[in-house]
Order: structure tokens, then sequence, then C-alpha cells
């Protein structure tokens, strides 16, 4: 293999590929980066078994030559030094040789690197996927339904499933369901599907529906989304990116949200959170998160850090509505954060059917979004 690359390409290319590689890896050949030259262009791919992503360089792009191919091939590269090797070339120009035993020479301006590559004979192949279960997202959209719920999954790789955020299509709705038994996140969307389209139990991990995020175009682009027997496939314009399902059955978590509500108000969602983030500080320090919100019958709530042996923080919001029993209620005060930030309303309601009962915030008069956290009973 022997060809020229512009380095803004190939780094861009570089760092999409790079976020499926893991330190972790139990085969060898996947801690590297695999590439592959022809007459069509060059195509990145790296893989940690649970994800692989694909990035593909054209030989032009917008009228510009971005490569030279004299000599098509293959080579696996250790991505641990080519990713900063080729971050710190000096030159706009990289040729890229490879050798006999797959020595392969780097060179840009006057520098030249020799790196040992493997046979990418050894290299898995790629899954294959039937296309004929697969749906169109905008690329936005999707971004902003992982921001909405992937911070609600579970981080304890005892209970796999809950560390995924589960997808269900009926009815031409779009769900993204997290839950990790303290909390809950759910945003639904209308989606372009046939009537007949459903789709249940498909959890993808969090984890790597953030590295995904990281990777999709912020316009508003269409993604191909394709669904196989364990396997997704998330199709954008030069990169493909695949990811596992994760195996087990997701809970049913219809039964923990209420249909009705003993009491409801609504609130700034912006005061409410500095509110919250300034008792924060004090029972995050006391390792508790424990935050109180007690409710007035003047229209206002007080929002309180628990006493601690540090000292206390009080304050008092007036609320657009209250109705219902005035409750004192304690909840993380971390999740309510997460849950706040989210919210893309200026104002949010929260609807309690207990003071023990789970905590229901949407945004004013939007239901597609909905969190759920489980409040805390505190001695007082």
């Amino acid at each position: 293999m022997k060809l020229t690359v512009l380095k803004e390409f190939l780094n861009e290319s570089i760092s999409h590929v790079s976020k499926a590689i893991t330190s972790k890896t139990t085969i060898p050949i996947l801690s590297g980066i695999k590439i592959d030259a022809d007459t069509t262009g060059m195509t990145l791919t790296a893989s940690d078994t649970d994800i692989s992503i694909q990035s593909f360089i054209p030989m032009e792009k917008n009228d510009i030559r971005v490569i030279e191919l004299k000599q098509s091939g293959s080579v696996v590269l250790p991505s641990k030094f080519f990713v900063e090797i080729i971050r710190k070339l000096p030159a706009q120009q990289i040729e890229i040789e490879v050798k006999d035993h797959f020595q392969t020479i780097i060179r840009s301006g006057s520098a030249e690197i020799q790196l040992m590559g493997l046979d990418p004979e050894e290299y898995p192949i790629m899954p294959g996927i039937e296309e004929n279960r697969r749906v169109q997202i905008p690329s936005d959209l999707l971004k902003t339904m992982i921001k909405q719920t992937a911070f609600a999954v579970s981080t304890n790789e005892a209970t796999p499933i809950l560390t995924g955020i589960l997808w269900t299509i009926s009815d031409g709705k779009l769900k993204f369901t997290a839950c990790d038994r303290h909390r809950l996140a759910s945003r639904e969307t209308n989606i372009d599907v046939d009537a007949d389209f459903s789709l249940n139990n498909v959890s993808i991990s969090g984890k790597t529906m953030n590295e995904l995020s990281k990777i999709l175009p912020d316009q508003n682009t269409l993604i191909d989304v394709v669904f196989a027997d364990n396997q997704v496939l998330f199709k954008m314009s030069s990169i493909l990116f695949y990811t596992r399902i994760l195996d087990g059955t997701y809970p049913d978590t219809s039964k923990l949200i209420p249909q009705s509500f003993q009491t409801e108000l609504a609130v700034g969602t912006q005061e409410l959170a500095d509110a919250i983030d300034r008792a924060y500080v004090l029972s995050r320090e006391e390792k508790t998160n424990i935050v109180k919100l007690v409710m007035r019958d003047d229209q206002s709530i007080e929002v309180s850090s628990s006493s601690s042996e540090l000292g206390k923080v009080t304050e008092e919001l007036v609320v657009s509505r209250l109705n219902g029993e005035l409750l004192r209620i304690s909840f993380n005060s971390k999740y309510m954060l997460d849950a706040l930030k989210v919210m893309d309303s200026a104002q949010v309601q929260i609807g309690f059917t207990g003071a023990m009962q789970p905590i229901i915030i949407r945004p004013d008069e939007e239901s597609s979004l909905l969190q759920l956290i489980l409040p805390y009973r505190t001695t007082n």
C-alpha cells in the first residue's frame, strides 16, 4: 500500500473511529486501527467487539484532491501511536507506505516514522446486516433524545440490561427509556415508519449511545438506523457505527409512572435548578446529596439542604402554580439537577402522589419528555 492523504481528513477519520478502541481488549489486533485503501478511497475501521466504527475518506471532496493512491492495500496500525503521531505531524500532506511484513513508513514534511503493522487478514470482519428493518431519524433529534435520557442509565454492571437505553417503536412513535431503579428518563417522538413497523426490547448501552452522540452531525441530517437480530447499525454519510444489542429483557417501567397526581406545581426551570444547585453544595459535601422541598400555602416553596454540621442552605421560591395537598419531600439533588438540565422549556411541571411516591418532572405543557425520581425517607 502506498498513498498520500491530507492530514485534516485523516485526523477527522481517526478521531471518529478511535471512539471504538478500548485499552481493556483481550484480542491484541483490536488495539489497532485497520486501514484499507483502494481506488474509491480510504476506509478506517476500529472495534472493541461491542461497537465497531468505520469511517470512509473519499479520493476527492468539494473539488479538493484528498488522496493520491499509488498502490492499493491494507494494514492494521497500533492506535496508541498512530493516533498521536498523525496529530503531531508537521505538514498537511502525509505519505503512508506499507512494505514487507507490514512495516509501515509515515512521512510528513521532514519527519519520517516507522511503525510495525499487523496482518489485516487477522482483523475481524464487520457484521453483515440485512437492511429490511430500517428507520430514519434526524441527527439533531437523535442527539437531543440521547442527551435527555442517557444520564439515567444504571452504572451497575450486575444488571447489564439497565445500563442501556430501551428503544421502542409502535404506532409511528419512537420512545427512549432509561432507568437505574432510582430514577427514570423517557422521551418520545413521532417518526415516519410503516404503520405495522414495531420494535420492542432493543436496549443499547448508554455509554455507546453517548459515543455515537459525539459523532452525529449537529445539523438536521437524516440518519439511517438498521435493526438486526443482535446488532444495530447507524449509517451516516461517511461513517458506519455498529453496536451490539444488550442481552436480556428490559423490565416494564410503565407501572412506575402515576397517571394522576395528588399535588402539582409549576415553577421556573432555571430558578429551581439554581436553588437546588446552591443547596447541593452542602449536601454534596456530606455525601448524601439530599435536599428538602417544603410547599407553603402562599404559593411558594422552600428548598433547603439537610441540616448538617457544616451549616444549612435555605431558599424560598415563588411558584406560578401549586394545586393539591402541601407536602414536605426529600430527594437526591443531583438526580433532580440532571433532570432539570435537559428540560427544554422555561417552566417545569412537577407532579407528586405522596411524600414517598415517585416525583414526575415534565416541561410545562409538553408531554413527550418525562423524568421520574424517587424521593428519600428522612428522619425529620
